[in-house]
């Protein structure tokens, strides 16, 4: 075989290995049907611009297209992809939805890149506006899902948002959040762990009462804290 061949022949191998995908999402949404088109797509893993277009599920129209520089997320052996999948240092899909202000709309994280905390997943908060009726981009929400470890979960009955947050493997803190539709994030209680002593774990928390700090701090051994 000439060396002309062989050219072509990778040239056709890296276009088949490193090709777009387009992705139909029917579940995790109860208002929208998801077309998702990446980049890139190799070996389990799809990264590299993409769209995502929403479809209104009861008229079949496009609603909206946002888009991703990365959007980065594996696929399984069935060429499928999660939604909705929120694991601390787990699986985190490439789209969350969920009512992330408490205001009773859903509302939209689409994955951009690994550039949170220790290389862990990053995103794009999506709010939507009902006034506009569209989404649009939260600073506050998509910096709060950068700064930490991975994508924030939210509790719906309390409606509170947490983060998670470590330096090295022997300092932890978990952060709670309440959203004033006034004044934005208000961060109103911190369970800090710092178990950097070989022997002992110290345990600080801080809640926020009547807009004043209150505060704990408890020592532990660690065999007995980590049981």
């Amino acid at each position: 075989m000439n060396k002309i061949a062989t050219f072509f022949i990778l040239i056709f191998i890296s276009s088949i290995c490193f090709a777009q995908r387009t992705f139909i999402l029917n579940k995790g949404s109860n208002n929208y049907t998801v077309e998702i088109t990446v980049e890139n797509c190799y070996d389990g893993t799809c990264e590299g611009a993409g769209t995502v277009e929403l479809f209104d599920k009861k008229t079949k129209q496009s609603f909206q297209i946002l888009t991703s520089e990365d959007l980065y997320f594996y696929i399984d052996s069935t060429q499928s992809l999660t939604v909705n999948v929120i694991e601390l240092y787990g699986e985190q899909s490439p789209l969350i939805f969920n009512d992330f202000n408490f205001d009773g709309s859903e509302d939209l994280a689409i994955r951009n890149g690994n550039n949170s905390g220790y290389g862990g997943p990053s995103y794009d908060v999506y709010v939507y506006n009902i006034t506009k009726k569209q989404f649009e981009l939260s600073e506050e929400l998509t910096t709060l899902a950068l700064e930490n470890l991975g994508m924030f979960q939210t509790d719906q009955k309390r409606k509170i948002i947490t983060t998670y947050a470590k330096s090295g493997c022997c300092w932890h803190i978990k952060t709670e959040y309440k959203v004033d539709p006034k004044t934005g994030l208000v961060k109103v209680y911190e369970l800090e762990e710092d178990a950097q002593n070989d022997e002992y774990v110290t345990v600080t928390t801080r809640k926020l009462v009547n807009n004043k700090w209150k505060s704990s701090v408890k020592k532990y051994k660690i065999n007995e804290y980590y049981k």
